[in-house]
């Protein structure tokens, strides 16, 4: 229920997208969600295109083993009118008469049926055929989990350069109030030039990190409009912001079991596997005799009221005798490719538990960074505050608060860093579940937690 209904919401973010970005100008920018971001990317990103065109391939094939097994029908109509040379057919022409007969006419239309009763090459065949299309199917859902997290990685950092330049903005506009308060106090006879020259210093240094911060924002949204397929000089904003949602507890054994029950990756695995079993009893099964029945229905005459109706009931029993090592050679191939799967499905079990252990560490590790972050944001607030306090009653120059605004500059860069590496490490957890895509839609709303500015 909830992947129909996340499908559904995706066709509808398909839709409004198109009307969005039919009603956008160039002076317009477009408002992107990050459910918008997903559902563009699996509709434009190149993988996804790919695996899902490998699924029909693999649908096709499908019906062409399936076919092996069904009965062939055709029709035919022929007329011909001949002479035939009967001491071509070694028989004797008439005493004194000439070899040839006719010319006559000869009118045949008739119905051709070939059914294989007993085909278990076929059989097999087909079994594998239908074992590949289950496999390019999780092979498709396997590259739709890469490109969300790919999608949505791309847009969680544009949302990370998007509050970093809000926090370097508010950086510079109190560099900007500190400059200009050390101009009046200098102006006043207060303090000294050098402080108003190390305000000054600081308020450059700050618009450097701006500049740095809005290259890196263009650069960033460059990139996941390339992601997404949107048009690299179409405009838009961001309409999701990063917060921070507590990781909580997680239990490791059901995430493990979750994860080996819900990736498609593992399932294409499985399915690949059990596909290549298949091919080599298929090739095995090429000793084992095959039946056939054919039959055909129809009328001949030399013209329409001499047809006559005729037909043709046969069964053919074919015994392979030698076949010159082909079948055993088929066969040590295919028991090579089972091992060859067997083994990278081991070790893709084993690459499976990886992922959720090391996501789970990583969560975990970027959980305490954000809690650690804040409080060191907070103390850097604080700091900054006081030492303007000191500043403004002249007990102290103007030293102490470019350091604190130094200091408020690096808290806030680590805040932000761990905020984002958090919201990866969520997203990193939920793709080694399996779950990255059902779970985009509840990915930036509110979960209960508390949500930190």
């Amino acid at each position: 229920m909830r992947t129909f209904a996340y499908m559904l919401r995706s066709v509808r973010a398909v839709a409004g997208l198109a009307v969005a970005l039919t009603a956008a100008s160039a002076d317009e920018p477009l408002r992107l969600t990050l459910e918008d971001a997903v559902v563009r990317g699996l509709d434009a990103n190149l993988a996804a295109i790919t695996s899902r065109e490998a699924v029909r391939r693999a649908e096709g094939a499908k019906d062409v083993a399936r076919s092996r097994q069904l009965p062939t029908i055709s029709a035919g109509v022929s007329g011909t009118r001949q002479v035939i040379d009967l001491e071509a057919y070694g028989f004797p022409p008439p005493a004194g008469g000439s070899p040839l007969v006719g010319p006559f006419n000869v009118f045949d239309a008739r119905l051709y049926l070939s059914q294989s009763l007993l085909d278990l090459q076929a059989n097999d065949l087909r079994h594998a055929a239908g074992l590949s299309s289950s496999a390019a199917r999780s092979g498709a859902a396997a590259t739709r989990e890469t490109v969300v997290l790919v999608c949505a990685g791309a847009y969680l950092r544009a949302a990370a350069d998007e509050r970093r330049i809000e926090a370097v903005r508010e950086q510079v506009a109190a560099a900007e109030s500190l400059y200009e308060h050390a101009v009046r106090l200098k102006e006043s006879g207060v303090v000294a030039g050098i402080e108003v020259l190390r305000a000054r210093v600081q308020l450059e240094a700050q618009r450097q990190r701006l500049i740095v911060a809005e290259n890196e924002d263009a650069k960033d949204k460059l990139s996941l409009a390339r992601a997404i397929g949107l048009p690299l000089e179409q405009p838009f904003t961001l309409a999701d912001s990063l917060v921070y949602k507590p990781a909580g507890e997680v239990d490791l054994e059901g995430v493990l079991r979750e994860a080996y029950d819900a990736r498609a990756d593992l399932k294409q695995a499985e399915s690949d596997l059990a596909a290549a079993e298949a091919t080599r009893a298929a090739d095995r099964h090429q000793r084992v005799p095959t039946l056939q029945v054919n039959a055909d229905l129809g009328v001949i005459g030399s013209n329409t009221p001499s047809l006559e109706k005729t037909y043709m009931v046969g069964m053919g029993l074919r015994f392979p005798l030698f076949e010159g090592g082909r079948i055993d050679a088929r066969v040590l191939q295919d028991d090579a490719e089972v091992t060859r799967l067997q083994a990278a499905l081991t070790d893709l079990k084993a690459g499976v538990a990886l992922d959720v252990r090391a996501a789970l560490l990583d969560l975990t590790s970027a959980d305490e960074r954000v809690k650690v972050a804040q409080g060191a944001l907070d103390l850097a607030r604080e700091q900054l505050r006081q030492s303007r306090d000191r500043f403004d009653a002249g007990v102290a120059g103007n030293l102490e608060v470019v350091q604190a605004q130094d200091a408020l500059a690096r808290a806030s860069d680590d805040y932000l860093a761990a905020l984002h590496a958090h919201a990866l490490a969520r997203l990193t957890l939920a793709h080694a579940r399996g779950a990255a895509e059902r779970e985009i839609p509840m990915f930036l709303e509110g979960e209960g937690g508390p949500t930190h500015g």
